[in-house]
């Protein structure tokens, strides 16, 4: 079974070249496409079922033995991340696919540059999943920060270059900062080795471990998207294809909580950072959601919306005990799928009406039945309406910060409520006014959407076009995983708690990579 954690990786490269290989012929690439991550899909729930039972799969690279050479580790978390990440990029896949079919193949995304580029951030977004030593994990996001940048400019239209410009500043900053954290721990521990640097790191200095803690939290930060290095997303993310930001949303941010959670539970897993977690959080789900309040473009709101979520997440982290980390992967699970799953509706409505700015939208429930269903399920799932996956996660986190008897985490856990009740309002504010609102009353405006701020780089409307079957479909698949992730709540937050809880007990993660 070891010998397949390095397929996740090297499956994806082989099919970038091979569709690279194919170029001009967007029939084979679309099915090399889709068989590699059909492929990696399979791979990753065959290292679940290997790792349920708490074991770890480690994979030496090269012929090097643990722990001077590159290691591949998966556990339960990784494995999970893995698996989920591979049947949303496999979902996007097929609705770009549509996508190209209706529009042809080079309206807005040439296949030949595509295609090979969507695996590569693929085998980036896996590769950091099951990195073994920092210096893989940084490698494993400039993967990320090349195909995405590739990504999030094709088509070539003025905002998305400048958009593009924006999000490789930052994430270039960002890398600068890990690898410079990077030289820095490996300069106090005398490796890169996760585990190692796990034993290694408790008898530097306290003001040392606070300096490298601090570094690779700042870097994680950024690339997570917490307050306050949360500023460049909502302006990068709406303007790319629906594809492409879809993925990015599901996906990215959460390759840097998953950095921050292996920061936290592994390499410094003492509590002396917590309560800056927990602040951070609190402010990142209050700006989010407070920026979601403000906008008019649908897509522009699910980017605040997913500032906010991101809040959620670092709050199970910074509570620091095996209930929160629980809680906190259970609710990445549910935010990757229906963050997704949002993104890729409001794809659909662009098509349908032209434009996501509700000020300009009205009848959609009349024209479309299904594209309502389509929204409406993952919005209340988003939002926290039970008994949906949301409520479930934020029940979790929120007990598990009630356990903590603490102030501050009193607060943030008010501020939790709050949020998740302030999340509604702009999520129904949609389904009112774009769905509900006949199409008759567009010109007369709204009280709900007097005050709210429009993208300036955007068009007001674009070209209405059909919304071809495997879009639909795509989406579709995407709201039923995540109604499933509801039906199976409790076998999946139980691995949930069986992760938190071999996360939260660092020995095991060394003993299982070092073999002591």
């Amino acid at each position: 079974m070891t010998a397949l954690v390095p397929l996740v990786v090297i499956l994806p490269i082989l099919g970038a070249a091979g569709a690279l290989v194919a170029s001009g012929r967007p029939r084979l690439q679309r099915t090399i496409a889709a068989v590699t991550l059909t492929a990696v899909l399979g791979i990753g729930i065959a290292l679940i079922a290997a790792v349920a039972d708490g074991g770890m799969l480690v994979m030496p690279v090269g012929g090097w033995p643990v722990p001077f050479g590159i290691v591949l580790v998966v556990d339960r978390l990784s494995a999970l991340l893995l698996t989920v990440s591979a049947a949303v990029l496999l979902a996007v896949l097929v609705f770009s696919i549509g996508q190209g079919i209706a529009d042809g193949d080079d309206r807005e995304a040439p296949v030949s540059i595509f295609y090979p580029t969507y695996l590569v951030l693929a085998a980036g977004v896996f590769d950091a999943f099951i990195a073994g030593d920092l210096f893989n994990l940084y490698v494993g996001f400039e993967i990320l920060l090349v195909s995405s940048y590739v990504l999030i400019t094709v088509g070539g239209t003025e905002p998305r270059i400048r958009a593009g410009t924006t999000y490789i500043v930052v994430s270039l900053v960002s890398s600068t900062l890990f690898l410079a954290a990077v030289g820095a721990v490996y300069a106090a521990t005398g490796t890169v080795n996760m585990a190692q640097i796990a034993e290694r790191v408790q008898a530097l200095p306290p003001g040392v471990q606070v300096l490298l803690h601090v570094m690779l939290l700042t870097a994680f930060g950024i690339k997570a998207a917490v307050f306050p290095l949360s500023f460049w997303l909502p302006d990068s993310y709406p303007t790319a294809i629906a594809p492409v930001t879809a993925v990015f949303a599901g996906l990215l941010t959460k390759v840097g909580v998953y950095a921050i959670l292996r920061t936290e539970t592994t390499l410094f897993p003492g509590p002396e950072l917590n309560p800056v977690l927990l602040v951070v959080a609190g402010l990142t789900m209050l700006v989010g959601v407070l920026g979601a309040i403000a906008q008019a473009d649908i897509k522009r709101m699910l980017s605040f919306t997913l500032v906010s979520h991101i809040g959620y997440l670092i709050m199970g982290v910074g509570l620091g005990t095996a209930a929160g980390t629980a809680a906190a992967i259970f609710y990445t699970v549910h935010h990757i799928v229906v963050q997704t799953t949002l993104f890729l509706t409001a794809g659909l409505i662009e098509r349908r009406a032209g434009t996501t700015t509700i000020t300009r939208l009205g009848g959609l429930l009349a024209a479309s039945p299904l594209l309502g269903v389509l929204y409406l399920v993952p919005a209340l799932n988003l939002g926290g309406i039970p008994p949906f996956s949301g409520f479930l996660g934020k029940l979790g986190l929120l007990e598990a910060g009630a356990a903590a008897n603490d102030p501050l985490t009193y607060a943030v856990v008010g501020i939790a409520v709050l949020t998740s009740l302030l999340t509604l309002y702009p999520l129904v504010r949609v389904w009112n006014v774009s769905f509900w609102r006949p199409a008759a009353q567009v010109a007369e405006g709204s009280r709900l959407t007097d005050e709210l701020h429009e993208d300036p780089f955007r068009p007001a409307t674009v070209d209405t076009r059909s919304l071809a079957a495997p879009m639909v479909l795509a989406t579709a698949g995407m709201v039923l995983l995540g109604v499933g992730i509801t039906v199976f709540a409790g076998p999946l937050y139980q691995y949930a708690s069986d992760a938190g809880a071999t996360l939260q007990d660092w020995p095991v993660y060394v003993r299982g990579v070092l073999g002591r």
